[in-house]
């Protein structure tokens, strides 16, 4: 027994109890990412079907949306059946619960979990390889192409394997084969969110500090800001991802709730991303392409101030400097 002064304690060994209590706490968190990103939807679908006759492509990207929830809605379902079938319904499976799971990857509820999650993945995986592939666009459809080749083949890759990790799944009783495609899966789709975000941050980072040298700063930072470079490449979900590969190659028990973390972030940095394509405040091929930030407009005499009250420049040369908002 585990802990002898708990005769209450059940009989495994410290990493599986530590290994189920992690399970159990990333549960808990795709429930809590449930609920943010459930809020999220209504919040983008409201606004999407209101300016549904304004703009075209609205009615398209609820239709993703909605898939995306739908998707997810089946995922934490399974999950949470999952659980009740481990922890409840076969408690004094020999071995422990963690010992059933292993043994029953096979069973239908199991192989809905991994297709779910696949699904996900792979369906937000798109849109952040469109988004980079868009803001590389500001520098010609080849650069554009040249950067998004590599994801996209990666990004192929990862579809194949987790293609063919569910159907061997059905008919594997955890063996090795579809674990190694299942493991192959999780590092290649990692992998290109990774290299994604590194991609359109780079080209959204050389942009502002080429606007931080050409504009004051209060506003270069209306241009582009933190939070919108953030936003754009899905960091937060880079984040964590960078984070469940870590502990999954030392493998500390810790990956379940990180890899719980990531799935809710990866959904999370999609709806945030929906929602400024919904506002057309996303990025676009045109809008870093834009050289022109400011306009000079000469003022009529009648309407032109004195220098002493504004403080700028030689009276000989009034004029007045206006922002000019980006395209989008």
């Amino acid at each position: 027994m585990s802990n002898r002064t708990n005769p209450y304690a059940p009989d495994e060994d410290e990493a599986t109890i530590l290994l189920e209590r992690n399970f159990i706490a990333g549960d808990l968190i795709v429930g809590m990412g449930y609920g943010i990103q459930l809020v999220m939807y209504t919040s983008c679908a409201l606004y999407l079907w209101r300016v549904r006759r304004e703009k075209k492509s609205a009615l398209y990207i609820l239709a993703y949306i909605t898939l995306l929830l739908s998707v997810e809605t089946i995922f934490v379902a399974v999950q949470a059946r999952t659980v009740q079938v481990v922890y409840i319904d076969n408690r004094n499976y020999p071995g422990g619960p963690w010992a059933y799971f292993l043994a029953t990857q096979n069973l239908a509820i199991n192989v809905m979990f991994y297709a779910t999650l696949f699904v996900l993945t792979f369906l937000s995986d798109i849109l952040v390889l469109w988004r980079c592939w868009v803001i590389w666009m500001s520098s010609g459809r080849m650069y554009a192409t040249i950067v998004t080749a590599v994801p996209g083949v990666m990004l192929l890759g990862s579809f194949g394997l987790g293609f063919l990790s569910v159907p061997h799944g059905l008919h594997a009783n955890h063996c090795a084969l579809p674990m190694a495609y299942g493991t192959s899966y999780y590092a290649i789709s990692l992998g290109v969110n990774i290299i994604l975000t590194i991609l359109i941050t780079t080209r959204l980072v050389l942009y502002r500090r080429s606007i931080m040298a050409r504009l004051p700063a209060e506003y270069a930072s209306h241009y582009v800001s933190l939070a919108a470079i953030i936003v754009e490449s899905a960091a937060i979900y880079s984040v964590f991802a960078i984070l469940f590969l870590i502990t999954y190659a030392v493998n500390n028990p810790t990956n379940q709730v990180l890899l719980a973390f990531a799935s809710a972030a990866q959904q999370i940095a999609t709806y945030l991303i929906i929602y400024r394509l919904a506002e057309g405040r996303a990025w676009n091929s045109s809008t870093i392409a834009q050289e022109t930030l400011t306009q000079m407009n000469f003022a009529p005499k009648d309407r032109v101030q004195r220098t002493d009250e504004i403080e700028l420049g030689d009276p000989a040369t009034p004029f007045e400097v206006k922002p000019i908002g980006l395209k989008q």
